[in-house]
């Protein structure tokens, strides 16, 4: 869920970075958003239009290496959840805690690590960053059963390692592109997000069934996190020249935000934090688009840890296959919700992006009005698929694909939506605000709610495979709640969406 927006506009690397806003004559667009880059009238930023160098394209090979091995660490536990519950003797609340511990460390170190990003040497940072959550991930893997609560701990300890690589790496490809190659660089880092996330159950759940210890597979990702650290060394430079603040933010998908929208908007006095998120808190296409987002976080959250175990208790109810009583438990199921999620998830992006191009052209709301549609078919979607499973697995999976591939719809889209309805001086508040509120909200506790409910509905009967698997059937139906009231708060959004992009243009 982290399509950021890259900062900066790129010169020649070699070059002394030049501050100074030369006048132009602007180029009017009909367009807004992210499917053109709108310039509005004033001073622009004159642009490089020198060939990356090869070596730059080496760089971001090697930053999109490792942010796979970052999400792979991400979702090792997902994909052996079964195992893990059975080693350690977890119910499903202490289950569910263990990804919220993750995003809660992740949540709380990125605002730190940015404020280094910005000040100190990079590469030093991602390289202890790669570092020490591969070191961690390894110390995972050797953690006995009567260590439950640093294995715990280990998981936090990753999620800060990883927060450091996250918040730093795509400053480094925007400051190495200039604005057309610097989005296409920023759009193959952040796919690594599903690839990454997929591989990391696939990783897991196969590891898990050739070595028939579920603790090796927190042994391959340190190997690899080990060469992303020689290649980073080797290839990634020092000293990376810095782009001037007076660029404006980057989307994914190319728009830029110069950094005088009007003439005389450099000599506008600065207003205070407060003062923007007060103002921020009156703008209703930011404040009910970000609750949008918070649900899409909330939903993907619990089901990107609780469906392969969901998966396998279905399948043991309807008989498809007995109940694991080994130490090692087939995890087939990670390996096929892994290809979903890799494949829903690009293909989700790129869909969400062609249908916001074309819309666009026919409706100014049609931002909010994909996000919403796709919110809607995608809460539609996991009702029928938590409902078929006790009669049709085959059908569960099918359903489980086309709610996340709509879910997925909407990560590039919302993105945008808050690019045009914030005036640039405030985007930077605006983002660390709608990040900080969807994983709070949203990704951080969900799976923790999910697991705790279970548990809750399992107590109110004897204990029995049949009654676990329909209390985490149950439970899962605030997903689908949450998801409808993701769809109503872009819809709301809607309704604001022309008056708040006028008035972020005007100022």
């Amino acid at each position: 869920m982290r399509w950021l927006f890259a900062l900066g506009s790129m010169q020649n690397p070699s070059a002394h970075e030049n501050t100074d806003l030369q006048p132009r004559v602007p180029h009017e667009e009909q367009n807004y958003g992210a499917t053109a880059a709108r310039v509005r009238r004033g001073p622009q930023v004159p642009v490089s239009r020198n060939r990356p160098a090869k070596r730059d394209y080496l760089i971001v090979g090697v930053l999109c290496y490792a942010n796979l091995i970052n999400f792979m660490d991400w979702f090792i536990v997902p994909g052996i959840l079964l195992d893990i519950q059975k080693y350690f003797e977890l119910g499903d609340g202490a289950a569910g805690l263990l990804q919220t511990v993750f995003i809660l460390c992740y949540m709380l170190a990125a605002p730190f690590f940015g404020y280094l990003g910005d000040r100190y040497n990079r590469k030093v940072i991602l390289g202890a960053g790669i570092f020490f959550w591969s070191a961690v991930t390894l110390g995972t893997s050797f953690i006995s059963e009567s260590h439950c609560w640093i294995f715990f701990l280990s998981r936090g300890l990753v999620g800060i390692g990883t927060a450091s690589y996250s918040t730093v790496a795509p400053t480094i490809i925007a400051d190495r592109f200039d604005e057309g190659k610097r989005t296409t660089m920023l759009s193959v880092f952040y796919i690594c997000i599903p690839v990454g996330s997929g591989l990391g159950y696939i990783l897991a759940s196969s590891m898990a069934r050739v070595t028939g210890d579920w603790h090796w597979a927190f042994r391959v990702t340190p190997c690899m996190g080990g060469l992303a650290l020689v290649l980073l060394i080797l290839l990634v430079p020092s000293r990376i020249q810095r782009r001037t603040e007076a660029h404006r933010a980057l989307s994914i998908h190319g728009s830029l935000r110069v950094a005088a929208e009007k003439p005389g908007a450099q000599g506008a006095a600065k207003t205070s934090w407060c003062q923007d998120v007060t103002s921020l808190g009156k703008n209703w296409s930011f404040v009910w688009s970000s609750l949008g987002l918070t649900a899409m976080a909330f939903v993907t959250g619990a089901l990107g840890l609780w469906v392969p175990m969901f998966l396998y208790r279905a399948q043991v109810a309807l008989g498809i296959v007995q109940q694991c009583l080994e130490k090692s438990c087939d995890s087939s199921n990670s390996l096929i919700f892994g290809g979903i999620t890799i494949g829903t998830g690009i293909l989700g992006v790129i869909a969400g992006a062609e249908a916001a191009r074309r819309l666009r052209k026919t409706s100014s709301r049609a931002d909010p009005l994909i996000c919403a549609t796709s919110m809607f078919v995608s809460s539609l979607c996991l009702y029928i698929a938590i409902m078929v499973a006790q009669k049709n697995i085959l059908s569960t999976f099918i359903f489980i694909a086309f709610g996340e591939l709509f879910l997925s719809v909407n990560w590039a889209v919302v993105t945008d939506i808050l690019l045009y309805v914030v005036t640039p001086r405030r985007q930077s508040t605006a983002i660390a605000l709608q990040i900080l509120a969807s994983h709070l909200l949203g990704d951080a506790g969900s799976p923790y709610l999910i697991g705790m409910v279970s548990n809750a509905i399992q107590a109110k009967k004897d204990q029995s495979f049949q009654w676990s698997f329909c209390s985490l059937q149950y439970s899962f139906i605030i997903c689908v709640f949450v998801g409808v009231f993701g769809g109503f708060f872009f819809l709301l959004t809607s309704f604001y969406i022309e008056e708040d992009r006028k008035e972020a243009e005007q100022l």
